[in-house]
Order: C-alpha cells, then structure tokens, then sequence
C-alpha cells in the first residue's frame, strides 16, 4: 500500500505542477492518470468532475482529494492533496523570498506570456473531453503510444439528446428567463442532480 501512496503523491504533484490555468486544466493529466494507472475510468472521471464542481473549494484539490481517497481511503486523500498542493507552496515560498526580483523581470513576464496558449489549450482540451462524454456518444480511445487521439460512436445517435436538453434549458433558466437567472447556482447543480437521478434509474 506504501507504493501507491508514493504513487499517487508523485502523479499529483507533476498534476499540481504542471496543470497551470486552474482547475479544468488537471482534467488532461487526470484522464492520463486513469489511463495508466487503472484507478478509474473516463466515465468515473466525469463523475468526479461533477462531484468536484459541486462542492466547495478549488476543482483541482478536490478531484485529488476525490481520487485519493477512491484508490486508498482518507490517507490516500491526505497524501494526493498533499501531492496537488506541494508544487504551488513551494513555488509561492520562492517568489516570496525574491519578489522584488521577480515584480519587474521581463523573463518572468515572457514565460507567463509563453503559459498563456498552453493554459489556454489545456482548458479547451478539458472542455471538449467533457463535451463529447455528455452531450454526444463519441468516445475517446485511449491512443497508447501515439500521440493522436482516436474516437469511435458508441450507439446510434451521435448526440445524448437528455443531456444536450439539459443543457439548453439550464442555459436558459440562468441568463434569460428572469424569475430563474437570479438564483443560486446550487439550486440548478441540485435540480440537475435529481434529472440525473430520474434518468438513470430511467435507462437502468
């Protein structure tokens, strides 16, 4: 059991690490964990997500949090939270002792321009893997060791007509239709969690 508690240290700190522009950009490295690891699925991955968006507190520690503790119970939890948050602490510990250095340095300013468009891509990757799982039947196979994803339909309908239902109502209950648009987004996450809940006990 140490070594998975090693391993799920080490594969959220490259996570914390690298994954800059906030918590959608870990969705990459997550689905890569769940690839090689086996821990959990794409469609478990999705479930995390929604779980993770749904509580409070940064997407990024909570999916650690969530994945920690699904592989290897409350110290799993602790220790891949730990892994997530170790990168950003010690990086704000190194810009706070020289922050003078750091405010007017044209090197930093570059390499935070160079972030812009990989953090930019990481989000847009992480926001088309939720598209395609929610709304359509195209699935991701996983590529193996190439470099290029590979997609198949599963079904006959390229959309999920529920989902995409969803979603055009919820979009118009929170910035149209005024009696709705002013309420609290908990409200829409837990209506959206009782449709959810009404149709998979539909299609089980």
């Amino acid at each position: 059991m140490i070594g998975v508690y090693l391993r799920l240290y080490w594969e959220f700190f490259k996570t914390g690490l690298f994954a800059v522009g906030g918590g959608m950009a870990t969705l990459p490295f997550l689905q890569n964990i769940g690839e090689t690891t086996g821990w959990y699925t794409y469609g478990d991955l999705m479930n995390m997500l929604a779980v993770s968006e749904s509580t409070p507190g940064p997407i990024g520690i909570n999916m650690a949090t969530y994945v920690g503790f699904t592989v290897g119970g409350v110290p799993g939890a602790i220790i891949a939270t730990l892994g997530e948050v170790t990168p950003s602490i010690v990086v704000i510990l190194i810009v706070a002792a020289i922050l003078r250095s750091f405010r007017d340095n044209v090197y930093v300013d570059w390499a935070f321009y160079g972030l812009r468009p990989a953090s930019t891509g990481l989000i847009g990757a992480a926001c088309a893997s939720v598209v395609l799982e929610v709304l359509t039947s195209v699935e991701k196979v996983s590529q193996g060791t190439g470099i290029w994803n590979r997609f198949i339909l599963e079904g006959d309908d390229l959309f999920r007509w529920h989902g995409l239902l969803l979603a055009a109502l919820l979009l118009a209950l929170t910035n149209w239709v005024k009696p709705t648009k002013k309420l609290h987004p908990i409200v829409f996450i837990a209506l959206s969690a009782v449709v959810g809940v009404v149709f998979g006990f539909a299609g089980a």
